[in-house]
């Protein structure tokens, strides 16, 4: 896909982070939206389905936590990357947001080039480029990924999960006991250019335990995790 293709929503309280975010994004041709607040952004990506939203995580009323969750109530979003804007402490951040269901967060202040960088590797999903991604069916023991609806089927009941968390699972379930290392995961699941830190897989795995079960993925201590078809 080109720059123009991609439909980016931007959520801020502040209009001068928002001018300057905007400003930056269209002169990389991207189709750039923006909302005030929360309620606002809900009700234009209900209609707008964009495929990256970047949350400011403090607003008032609504703020970007609960934005993050009640956007990803609503079915049509399940494609779309949920990023926070922040300037809390890096672990606060990741953890809060993860626990919401975002992919990845971004801290402000932010410069032009480098806010550039991290919204390309974002949206490089988007293009296919990941092998792990070129078969739209994948079972594995009691679970069924179908890719091309962004769901996960366990004995018959489907499972909705957030991306990085759908993304992750594929990764892993496609090749059942290969041992996938730390680094091999940051790679293929948030790319070489996105910054994460150390718990941020923990925190996905998690979350995909309590959804999913404990059984299917395990950790191999020092090394990184790997798939048990049950």
């Amino acid at each position: 896909m080109n720059n123009s293709e991609y439909k980016i929503l931007l959520v801020d309280d502040e209009p001068d982070i928002l001018e300057f975010i905007s400003y930056n994004l269209k002169k990389e041709n991207y189709q750039v939206y923006t909302a005030g607040n929360g309620r606002e952004a809900i009700d234009m990506a209900k209609g707008l389905n964009p495929h990256l939203i970047i949350l400011d995580v403090m607003m008032p009323e609504m703020d970007g936590i609960e934005t993050c969750i009640e956007m990803k109530k609503i079915p049509s979003l399940s494609g779309s990357i949920i990023v926070f804007l922040t300037a809390r402490s890096e672990d606060y951040s990741q953890i809060a947001g993860f626990e919401a269901g975002a992919d990845d967060y971004i801290s402000k202040p932010i410069k032009p080039g480098l806010l550039i960088s991290r919204v390309k590797a974002l949206l490089r999903r988007y293009s296919g480029v990941e092998s792990y991604e070129s078969e739209e069916m994948i079972k594995a023991g009691n679970i069924t990924i179908d890719k091309e609806r962004y769901l996960v089927i366990k004995e018959g009941h489907e499972v909705v999960l957030p991306k990085k968390e759908f993304e992750l699972l594929t990764l892993l379930a496609k090749k059942p006991n290969k041992v996938f290392s730390r680094e091999e995961i940051f790679s293929k699941v948030w790319g070489n250019n996105v910054v994460v830190g150390d718990r941020t897989i923990d925190v996905h795995v998690r979350k995909l335990r309590e959804k999913i079960g404990m059984e299917y993925i395990k950790t191999v201590k020092g090394v990184g995790y790997k798939f048990e078809a049950q």
